[in-house]
């Protein structure tokens, strides 16, 4: 809430259906590694 943005890859949105996310949604996250710094997987919208 309030932090810095991340990359994330459509793959990592664990929903039912078209795995998109509008900008301001809350989503609960886990920060990992990516080729260019950090970004966001396991990606849940709440």
């Amino acid at each position: 809430d309030g932090g810095d943005d991340l990359f994330v890859h459509q793959s990592e949105i664990k929903t039912n259906g078209y795995a998109s996310l509008d900008e301001g949604q809350k989503v609960d996250f886990e920060v990992g590694q990516g080729k260019k710094g950090p970004c966001a997987t396991n990606v849940i919208p709440c």
